[in-house]
C-alpha cells in the first residue's frame, strides 16, 4: 500500500514531539512543519481536526536522487504526517519506495529509495513507541 498509518498510544501533541526527537535522532534534517489546522482556520475555513505535516530530509540522499534525476525534486523533500481521527493520533508517510516506483525505474534510485523508507519507518516506530 502506498501510504502506511500508524496509530499512536500518544496524544497529538507528544506525537508531533516524538516525531521531531524522532528525525533528528535518524540523522534526517526538519525542513518545515505544515500545520494545516491553522492555515486552514487563519483562512476563513472551519477545519476541526489537528493536522501537520513535517517535511524531513537526509541531504545526503536527497542529492544522490537529485544527481540521478533532477525532475525527481518535485517528489522531495519525504513527508511525516501527523493528525487527529477518530480521537486519536495517527502517524502517516506516502512510502518513498512506491512514490519512486511511479516516476523512475532506475535501480540505484530504487536503492536509495529503501534506505530512507527504512529510516523514515524507525521514526515512526520510535515515536510511537510507549
Amino acid at each position: 500500500m502506498m501510504i502506511d498509518e500508524t496509530a499512536s498510544p500518544h496524544d497529538f501533541e507528544t506525537t508531533c514531539k516524538r516525531l521531531t526527537d524522532a528525525v533528528a535522532a535518524n540523522g534526517f534534517g526538519l525542513l518545515h512543519t505544515h500545520d494545516i489546522h491553522a492555515t486552514l482556520n487563519s483562512k476563513g475555513v472551519d477545519f476541526a481536526p489537528e493536522c501537520r505535516v513535517f517535511e524531513v530530509c537526509n541531504p545526503r540522499q536527497a542529492a544522490e536522487i537529485l544527481a540521478g534525476r533532477l525532475d525527481l525534486s518535485n517528489a522531495l523533500p519525504c513527508r511525516i504526517a501527523v493528525y487527529e481521527q477518530d480521537g486519536r493520533a495517527q502517524v502517516s508517510m506516502i512510502r518513498p519506495t512506491e512514490l519512486l516506483a511511479q516516476l523512475a525505474t532506475d535501480d540505484k534510485l530504487a536503492g536509495v529509495a529503501r534506505d530512507v523508507e527504512a529510516s523514515m519507518d524507525q521514526m515512526i516506530r520510535e515515536t510511537v513507541a510507549t
